[in-house]
């Protein structure tokens, strides 16, 4: 039997800078992995690790933005995985793909090649979807990408904790009324927390937050200025249409 042939798109991100080739159906990288990257601190020669790459948006869109930096996407499901690597390579970017589950134990990690204490800085977009709120999909894929189980975020930050450096920056995105998880989660090993509330418009709630928390930080917790996505419904912000585009960055972002 042969294997089904893969339905692939080419989109284009950060204005033409970045191109991916992803699934037509399935999980399927957009602003999120964009805004994620473009909150990331890193500098040419940090290691960073995407977790739950896919196909390796996010961590390639900082690669982009920040020359030099020993990227390594990890990523459970081997065709997405295998998506990354050709990105990567597509997009002449230097990363180490690994297909490996975020929640595996350590010593899975370093057969693979990451040791504890060996990260400079982790972006991840978990799955965030609450199983009781929402239907899953009946894709396979998109399901794994999306739903979350009661620990999947614990297991994350803690996985994120085991592999960053002292004074390492963990980054990530999540749903926003899901705020007290993750404060919850970050509350053990991590410090100096800045928040970033993300509106689709002022006329709405926020519907995502981007985070920065440092291993054993110590600073005061910080809320930055929210960011709408649009001025009014249908109304594009002109800010983040170039951060979109690859030119700018969020305050997350800085030193």
């Amino acid at each position: 039997m042969t294997d089904p042939v893969l339905e692939l798109t080419e989109d284009a991100f950060l204005g033409g800078q970045l191109r991916l080739k992803q699934l037509k159906s399935g999980h399927r990288a957009g602003h999120d992995a964009v805004l994620l990257a473009a909150a990331t601190a890193a500098r040419s020669g940090d290691r960073v690790a995407e977790f739950g790459a896919g196909v390796g948006a996010a961590g390639l869109a900082l690669a982009k933005r920040v020359a030099g930096i020993d990227l390594v996407l990890v990523e459970i499901d081997a065709v997405l995985a295998g998506l990354a690597r050709a990105n990567a390579e597509a997009n002449a970017i230097r990363a180490d793909v690994i297909v490996l589950d975020v929640e595996a134990d350590a010593t899975v990690f370093a057969v693979a090649g990451l040791l504890p204490d060996s990260l400079d800085a982790v972006l991840m977009n978990p799955p965030f979807n609450d199983p009781a709120r929402h239907r899953s999909s009946p894709d396979t894929a998109r399901g794994i990408a999306h739903m979350a189980t009661a620990t999947t975020l614990s297991k994350w930050v803690h996985a994120a904790r085991r592999f960053l450096k002292s004074k390492g920056a963990l980054t990530l995105i999540w749903r926003a009324d899901g705020i007290a998880e993750v404060l919850s989660a970050l509350d053990h090993g991590f410090g100096s927390l800045q928040v970033l509330p993300v509106h689709g418009d002022a006329r709405g709630p926020a519907n995502r937050i981007l985070i920065r928390a440092t291993k054993g930080g110590r600073a005061p917790t910080q809320i930055h200025p929210a960011l709408m996505l649009n001025d009014e419904p249908g109304v594009p912000n002109q800010r983040v249409q170039e951060i979109l585009a690859g030119k700018g960055t969020l305050p997350l972002a800085s030193p």
